[in-house]
């Protein structure tokens, strides 16, 4: 296995199980588990990153020819991770502080705000991309098939532009139904305090007086 296919390999391997923990990020059933996958998350970002920018790191300042064909395969790719690295890190991050605010309760059900934060689509999204992005340059790499020469490339991009509208389509319909729930639960909460103990007193006031041995509040 040559440098440039073992570099691609590692770099999709990253992104899409990024992808794959984000899509699912919104299912989580505790404040615990959402914390962690964040977590998680966090680290598969980071480690993403770190990765494409010591490619580029390595292909700027040796002669390396697979480090050269890595960077030139990873530019593609490239986009969707400057994405992550200025939109994607910072929510996830925000995520995570929320969920720990419920660290001292574990098992608490994941909040349906935190929930809907968790199906925003610039998280799950951008993840998702970088991964399907790194597929031609490693298919081309290993060999396979030529996915990335001049005749190729426009069906590639076309491809692209397609998966990402649907991914995008995809979690924008997500976020907005348990962003709906979400205010709908809120709703449903300041109702119930601003209603607070009125029904007992109504049935009080109906039955025209006081139980025996009650005293008035």
């Amino acid at each position: 296995m040559n440098i440039e296919l073992a570099t691609l390999l590692a770099v999709a391997a990253v992104w899409l199980t990024a992808g794959v923990v984000a899509d699912g990020l919104p299912a989580v059933g505790t404040a615990r588990g959402l914390r962690r996958r964040t977590a998680l998350l966090v680290m598969l970002a980071g480690t993403g990153l770190a990765a494409m920018a010591g490619v580029a790191a390595v292909a700027l300042v040796t002669t390396d020819v697979a480090a050269d064909q890595a960077l030139r395969a990873l530019a593609l790719p490239a986009v969707p991770a400057v994405v992550v690295a200025v939109a994607t890190t910072r929510r996830l991050l925000r995520l995570h502080r929320g969920a720990g605010a419920f660290a001292s309760a574990p098992h608490t059900p994941a909040p349906p705000a935190l929930r809907a934060a968790a199906a925003h689509p610039l998280l799950a999204m951008p993840l998702q991309v970088a991964g399907l992005l790194t597929l031609p340059a490693t298919v081309t790499a290993a060999g396979l098939a030529e996915l990335t020469g001049p005749t190729m490339l426009g069906l590639v991009l076309t491809a692209a532009v397609l998966a990402g509208a649907s991914i995008g389509i995809r979690h924008s319909l997500r976020h907005s139904r348990l962003a709906a729930h979400a205010v709908t639960v809120l709703r449903a909460g300041r109702t119930a305090r601003r209603v607070g103990p009125a029904p007992a007193v109504a049935a009080v006031n109906a039955g025209g007086r006081r139980p025996a041995g009650t005293a008035v509040r």
